[in-house]
């Protein structure tokens, strides 16, 4: 006759040590986690490359561009096995069990789970397709349109103005230049627009240009880079400065914001020009 107690204890214990060790890898991430986000906010060139992924992997969070950034440096965009499947690539076989940890939402209940992610050079199958905003072009002016209906204060022109735009936190309104061009105009609104919210047409009594000004130029750049958009780098002479004395959670929901705004923005941006065509879809015969 089995041992019943036996084996009942033997999986009681295997199951235990695997929940431990469960545990313990998702305590080493999040800690990994942790330290990436503080070395991003304050190394200007871990900064830059940080805006640079977040451009290319807008849908991924912070939090996971940490991870990726850490465990692969030369990872450029990167996504679960069913995140490549649904873009019609695969994961090469040699490459499998080479990828690298990121939590995803997990699709039995709630929260989060670990699973792998690979970097685009890991897989194969179809080139990938991205919106690329070029000078004078419907894209182009529609993009415009969508960021300055972001606006949450009055949009006026401005001919003598000396930038492609700015945003007036006395008068509250946002004054454009037209005569800049397309690329010079969308680096600029978008950053003023961000201004402008972040003010929250003076709710937001502790707004400050100087402090909050490189999370505008941020979203800026991540919207340029995420769709091709020339622009300057951001000025990050205060990184150090603004970041200082933060623990790893408030860093990491400054960057939260800088990613969520950016993500709101460039999500309209991509509806807008590409917006999904509806119609009535006829019913399935039934075979007989």
């Amino acid at each position: 006759m089995a041992n019943l107690e036996e084996i009942i204890a033997e999986k009681t214990q295997q199951d235990t040590q695997w929940r431990e060790q469960r545990q313990a890898d998702r305590e080493n991430i999040v800690a990994m986690q942790d330290a990436g986000i503080v070395e991003i906010t304050s190394n200007p060139e871990m900064y830059v490359k940080y805006l640079d992924m977040q451009g290319d992997n807008p849908a991924y969070s912070v939090g996971n561009i940490a991870l990726v950034m850490f465990q692969d440096p030369e990872a450029t965009v990167f996504g679960t096995p069913e995140r490549w499947k649904t873009l019609n690539r695969s994961v090469m076989d040699l490459e499998r069990g080479k990828g690298v940890k990121i939590f995803a939402r997990n699709t039995l209940g709630r929260g989060y789970r670990l699973t792998d992610a690979y970097d685009i050079r890991q897989t194969a199958g179809r080139d990938m397709k991205k919106i690329q905003l070029q000078e004078d072009t419907k894209e182009m002016s529609i993009a415009l349109r969508t960021i300055l209906n972001y606006s949450v204060v009055p949009v006026t022109t401005d001919h003598e103005l000396p930038v492609a735009a700015y945003y007036d936190s006395k008068n509250m309104e946002l004054a454009v230049n037209p005569s800049f061009s397309d690329s010079e105009a969308f680096s600029a609104i978008a950053a003023e627009v961000a201004h402008s919210r972040i003010h929250a047409k003076g709710v937001n009594t502790a707004y400050s240009r100087q402090e909050v000004d490189l999370d505008a130029q941020s979203i800026s750049y991540i919207l340029c880079r995420r769709y091709g958009v020339k622009c300057a780098t951001p000025d990050l002479s205060r990184l150090a400065d603004l970041y200082d004395g933060w623990e790893a959670p408030d860093r990491r929901y400054a960057l939260d914001q800088i990613q969520n705004m950016s993500k709101q923005f460039g999500g309209t941006i991509e509806r807008d020009i590409t917006p999904q065509q509806r119609g009535r879809i006829p019913p399935q015969r039934h075979m007989r």
